[in-house]
């Protein structure tokens, strides 16, 4: 079962109860009759004529039948609040030199600003896997529109005519020259919108596009507190190999997501090059999530086998990836408060 808790202004957040009948079925008690099983906001009181409402204590059925028609209201009345807190997606043009980049932008209803997202695709592309976008892209991006952020996901390969290259052996869009680019010329395209707090723009990207995210931030590409640059950074499951023989550190603070079972990006290179940069870095945190695979924070995907893949951590091609609840839970609380500070 899941439970939904209502605020104000229409604030909607759903999750697992953390209990089940505490109090009762906690004190060792014998279960009690469906009649008894209700908790009701004591601000319904005056729908029914009552002071307060007990827990245990007996209800008519009328009465019961009634409290039920308006929660349920009250829930369809906030869901569908929640639901247009959320615009629907815009498709953009960002002109960059020879280049029109294009992408798609979400953003919460409202003047703003609001503080703002350069979300960058894996190799997969952003909209080449319709899965992928339903399952991980359009579910982060309802997550952190929510709470309060634009986020816009400029196409890397769509926007050059290409397809997924997570089987190409020889790019022409690298995660480290052109893609950075890219996330530039989306955060500059961000920072001109009056909606958004130009001094409040981070990066998240996933897998190739964390890469990116990466190189985007190194100390050595841009000149330390420039107030114009990116305000943080979050990696999931990145390859680290090349930036750890790159030396990297980072500018800005930056958090890496990643899965102990991966084995597509290792963890153990990317915590070696987190080592590396202790001492000349800004802060940077990793999170090693146990028996999580790549694409860990996609809903509702079995792990499975991906074969033909090139940079997997050995020559096989071969690679699992899959939700890991566990994961994917923190993720979701942890990522949003990571882009706040």
């Amino acid at each position: 079962m899941r439970t939904y808790v209502l605020d104000c202004p229409f604030r909607c957040v759903s999750g697992h109860p953390k209990h089940s009948n505490a109090g009762v079925a906690g004190k060792g008690k014998a279960s009690v009759g469906l009649d008894h099983q209700f908790v009701i906001f004591t601000g319904l009181r005056r729908y029914s004529g009552r002071d307060n409402f007990i827990a245990g204590a007996p209800f008519s059925t009328r009465e019961l039948q009634m409290m039920a028609y308006r929660i349920l209201a009250l829930v369809l009345v906030a869901a569908l609040a929640c639901s247009q807190a959320i615009a629907a997606p815009e498709q953009i043009d960002i002109p960059d030199g020879g280049l029109t980049l294009h992408a798609t932008l979400y953003r919460p209803e409202g003047p703003g600003p609001f503080p703002a997202i350069v979300a960058l695709h894996d190799c997969g592309g952003l909209t080449q896997r319709p899965n992928t976008e339903a399952q991980l892209y359009s579910k982060w991006a309802d997550r952190l529109v929510a709470d309060g952020f634009v986020v816009l996901f400029p196409d890397s390969f769509g926007s050059r005519g290409l397809g997924s290259q997570c089987r190409e052996h020889h790019r022409t869009v690298h995660a480290w020259r052109e893609r950075v680019g890219d996330a530039n010329a989306a955060r500059f395209w961000l920072q001109k919108q009056s909606y958004v707090r130009g001094d409040h723009v981070s990066l998240l990207g996933w897998a190739n596009g964390a890469v990116t995210a990466l190189w985007s931030i190194r100390l050595t590409t841009a000149i330390h507190h420039d107030p114009s640059d990116f305000r943080s950074a979050v990696a999931f499951y990145p390859s680290c190999r090349r930036l750890l023989r790159s030396a990297w550190s980072a500018r800005v603070p930056t958090l890496i997501l990643i899965g102990s079972a991966d084995d597509w990006t290792l963890a153990s290179t990317c915590q070696q090059m987190v080592a590396g940069a202790r001492g000349r870095s800004a802060h940077v945190q990793i999170v090693v999530y146990p028996d999580a695979h790549h694409e860990f924070d996609r809903a509702n995907s079995p792990i499975r086998l991906r074969t033909g893949l090139v940079n997997t951590a050995d020559p096989s091609g071969r690679a699992h990836g899959g939700t890991n609840p566990a994961a994917r839970n923190d993720a979701f609380k942890r990522v949003p408060q990571w882009l706040s500070r």
